[in-house]
């Protein structure tokens, strides 16, 4: 079964947060649009990031394991790749012993993807394709390598073609039957296009079931404040003071 090895590992990962979402590897979500890497919030069991609406962002995936590693993701329950249904045994990303990737968008072909962005829950990718009740969830299902005695790495199939179908599109209307508090949570849109190279690999789990998944929930800042997974800032409180002054000024 072919897979997908990233040309372009990014080099931009020197100032990653001192949250890790996984073991086998990190998950982290950094903002492009205001060029931060959001912190993560644990919330009983949870794993959470506060996204800001119309503002681009990327997957980025750490391996700490030496030998190469299947990443399978998804966004609102959609495979980044394929445009399907997520499911862990479908095609991911792979990354080498200690790799690093980004996953900036929904793979359109070896070339191309559609940039992720933050957006209102009718305008999200997964509820444009009829598919709105995952909507709010980022997830990795990481596989390590049964390795062959011998194997080819990172030949691109004279017959390879683009696998990333978009998926059918949602009757017209449908997403205007949501409910209103539906309305107001943050989805994931299929932005502009932009370049990212791929190639086809090969790639052998070792197990059909995840070695690790890791699950980052997110919602704009407001809602998760609102449900108490942000501690709300408070303004330090200054005490009155008697005599501020020592004289009367005018009014």
């Amino acid at each position: 079964m072919r897979r997908l090895l990233p040309l372009l590992l990014a080099a931009l990962f020197a100032c990653a947060p001192p949250a890790r979402a996984g073991t086998l590897a990190d998950v982290e979500v950094y903002d492009r649009s205001s060029g931060i890497m959001l912190p993560l919030y644990r919330h009983e069991g949870r794993l959470y990031v506060a996204g800001e609406p119309r503002h681009e962002y990327e997957l980025r995936i750490r391996s700490h394991s030496g030998a190469r590693l299947l990443a399978v993701g998804s966004v609102d329950g959609v495979n980044v790749l394929s445009g399907e249904t997520a499911a862990p045994d479908q095609d991911g990303y792979v990354l080498d012993g200690y790799g690093s990737l980004a996953i900036a968008g929904w793979r359109k072909s070896l070339q191309r993807v559609a940039a992720f962005y933050f957006t209102a829950l009718p305008d999200s990718y997964a509820a444009r394709t009829g598919r709105p009740d995952d909507v709010g969830v980022i997830g990795v299902a990481l596989f390590r390598e049964r390795v062959p005695c011998c194997m080819q790495i990172g030949e691109l199939s004279r017959d390879a073609r683009p696998r990333a179908a978009p998926a059918p599109a949602a009757e017209a209307g449908s997403a205007a039957q949501a409910a209103p508090e539906a309305m107001d949570r943050l989805g994931t849109g299929h932005g502009r296009s932009e370049y990212s190279a791929a190639y086809e690999t090969t790639f052998e789990r070792d197990s059909a079931v995840p070695d690790e998944v890791i699950s980052i929930f997110y919602d704009s800042r407001r809602k998760l404040i609102a449900q108490g997974i942000i501690a709300e800032p408070r303004l330090a409180q200054r005490s009155p003071n008697p005599f501020p002054n020592r004289f009367v000024p005018d009014p």
